[in-house]
């Protein structure tokens, strides 16, 4: 989870953040240098007197300065279509777990098992033991095996919700009538926060999310435990 002052993004968890993580970095670096060049000419500008009198009709560096920027995006696009298509995709997973959002707590079913579903809501401040974080943990943590794909399904029975954990670059709407789907495989093992996203009413800061990832053969005596 983020630590106070933090700049950057959290630790990836998952593939698919690692690869957002390597995106990020690759397009902060065009950026820095698209800035620094800028920069540069501004205070060549600023600081010369020297002037070209063939500036001004320059057919070369009209052509420079329109394919550059062009290649520069393409640069950009393709990587960001890749991961895109990558995070669409979700081949046979080996779980579901349908999350609804409510005014303000999530509720979660095991749609793979009969009867396992439960409300998850946060812990109130007075009742938080030694150790646990203010606003962000609840009662009943959403249980998942690590190093399994797992097919999320995330609606709303009232209001627009946002169901979002950073660390597993998942952020998904949760809207009333409508189904969204997210995939999320975790590479170790932990717990991973998240809240809600999306401004839903006036307790919508205490919409916490906990996941705690487990290897699969303690998943399997949880689940056989709820049951």
């Amino acid at each position: 989870m983020a630590y106070p002052f933090q700049l950057g993004l959290q630790d990836a968890t998952s593939p698919i953040m690692e690869e957002l993580l390597h995106f990020h970095d690759h397009t902060l670096m065009i950026v820095f240098l698209i800035s620094s060049l800028v920069l540069y000419i501004i205070s060549l500008m600023l600081t010369t007197k020297l002037t070209h009198t063939s500036t001004m009709d320059a057919q070369e560096v009209e052509t420079v300065w329109t394919i550059l920027p062009a290649i520069i995006l393409i640069l950009i696009a393709l990587p960001s279509l890749r991961i895109l298509y990558m995070m669409d995709e979700i081949n046979s997973p080996s779980l579901t777990v349908k999350t609804m959002g409510h005014q303000w707590y999530w509720s979660y079913e095991y749609t793979d098992y009969e009867d396992l579903n439960f409300d998850s809501y946060m812990i109130p401040t007075q009742e938080l033991k030694p150790g646990e974080l203010r606003l962000l943990e609840v009662d009943n943590r959403v249980v998942l095996p690590m190093e399994v794909t797992i097919r999320m399904l995330i609606s709303s029975e009232d209001v627009l919700h946002s169901w979002a954990v950073p660390s597993l670059g998942l952020k998904t709407d949760a809207i009333p009538g409508r189904l969204n789907q997210t995939t999320l495989m975790a590479m170790r093992p932990g717990l991973y926060y998240g809240q809600c996203s999306e401004i839903c009413g006036s307790n919508h800061s205490f919409m916490p999310i906990v996941l705690e990832l487990v290897p699969l053969s303690h998943f399997e005596k949880w689940s056989a435990s709820m049951l």
